[in-house]
């Protein structure tokens, strides 16, 4: 039974200013705080910041994948052992592993509780009760690699580079048999609500020097400056008096009354000569109306028209689209890199090219039918 007093690991813990972590309800994990100090509080709340950005677009591709709302709680960076992860965890978990190619080097990985697990693939396949199977751990790879990408961009922003993993292998694993190697592990908390499902909390797993490297070159958080209040300009659109010294920007006047720059009296009293201020005339960059057509489809310029982008097509047998399942592939007649069809209501108008903008897909235009062709197929 206990006396109350404090044992030293819980002295260390209030010592060091760290959290614990919590997964699946296993009771308190061991303090971040007895990791060898690899990192200062200060850099762990400065790599916290880097990640915290990411929050709102991995909940947003989150909820796309799962067609739910998905949610994330307030990021929690902590340094521990490898031992003291192990003892967080519990006995099975999924882990995803993403090795850095490009940036960053060495070992990276995601970790999930079985019940998260679970859960994302559950939603993402449209089943409930699923095994760990190979498809649901597939869908997985898919979800940690769209969640993946606002970390790896912020990661590369901070490291002033481009930062990529080998794509995502996710494997159902004994904690103990987890691919670590490192003693010392820096492990990201992204705590996980999704509407419907039981909160739970994804680990992101990095080495010290992998976040050492990212902090060496990330710029540091800038206090804010209040700015300084100005010198007080005398009435009109002159100098301030002599007497006021250094006041314009450490410019010293002179004593006696002359005036620093010729033809520029002192005092402000003279005014101004208003400057001749004319408006700047713009060339039209509207083309003229090249027949009698323009007049009449300008009655319709506010009519809503069904824009579509075509990958590609092709025909099956109604015994193949039957047969289709998760995971068929369908061969389509376009080569890959090949533009892609901009369609208006089922009718070619350009053709381009698939990019992606703020985690979005994205066309951009690289080939314009004639107008001549575009108005034939709209009328």
């Amino acid at each position: 039974m206990s006396d109350g007093s404090l044992t030293q690991d819980e002295i260390d813990a209030l010592l060091q200013g760290s959290a614990s972590l919590d997964l699946g309800g296993k009771g308190p994990a061991p303090s971040a705080g007895a990791a060898g100090g690899t990192l200062t509080p200060a850099q762990r709340s400065q790599f916290e910041g880097i990640l915290q950005k990411t929050v709102a677009s991995q909940a947003s591709n989150l909820s796309m994948l799962v067609t739910k709302t998905a949610n994330y709680g307030p990021i929690k960076v902590d340094v521990l052992p490898r031992e003291r992860l192990l003892q967080a965890l519990e006995d099975q978990v999924v882990q995803i592993s993403m090795p850095f190619s490009e940036g960053l080097s060495g070992e990276h990985l995601y970790i999930l509780p079985e019940s998260l697990a679970i859960s994302i693939a559950g939603l993402m396949m449209g089943q409930q009760g699923i095994e760990l199977n190979e498809a649901a751990l597939s869908a997985l790879q898919e979800a940690i690699g769209q969640i993946s990408g606002p970390v790896l961009t912020a990661l590369g922003d901070a490291l002033r580079s481009t930062v990529l993993t080998e794509p995502a292998t996710a494997t159902r694993i004994p904690k103990d048999a987890l691919s670590v190697s490192s003693d010392t592990l820096v492990v990201a908390t992204y705590p996980i609500m999704i509407e419907g499902e039981m909160p739970a909390d994804m680990l992101e797993v990095f080495t010290p020097e992998q976040v050492t490297a990212i902090l060496s070159k990330a710029a540091p958080s800038s206090p804010s400056v209040s700015p300084k209040a100005g010198p007080t300009v005398g009435q009109g659109a002159g100098f301030a008096q002599p007497s006021m010294g250094p006041a314009l920007g450490g410019f010293q006047m002179p004593q006696g009354g002359a005036s620093p720059f010729p033809g520029i009296p002192l005092g402000g009293t003279t005014p101004m000569t208003p400057p001749n201020v004319q408006p700047v005339q713009f060339p039209s960059l509207q083309p003229g109306p090249p027949s009698a057509e323009h007049g009449n489809i300008s009655l319709l310029m506010d009519v809503y028209m069904e824009l579509t982008v075509e990958l590609g097509r092709t025909k099956k047998l109604v015994k193949d689209i039957l047969g289709m399942g998760e995971g068929t592939i369908i061969e389509l007649d376009k080569l890959a890199g090949e533009p892609v069809d901009i369609l208006v209501n089922h009718k070619l108008i350009a053709k381009g090219e698939v990019v992606v903008i703020d985690e979005n897909f994205g066309v951009r235009v690289t080939e314009i039918v004639s107008p001549m062709e575009r108005m034939k197929d709209l009328t």
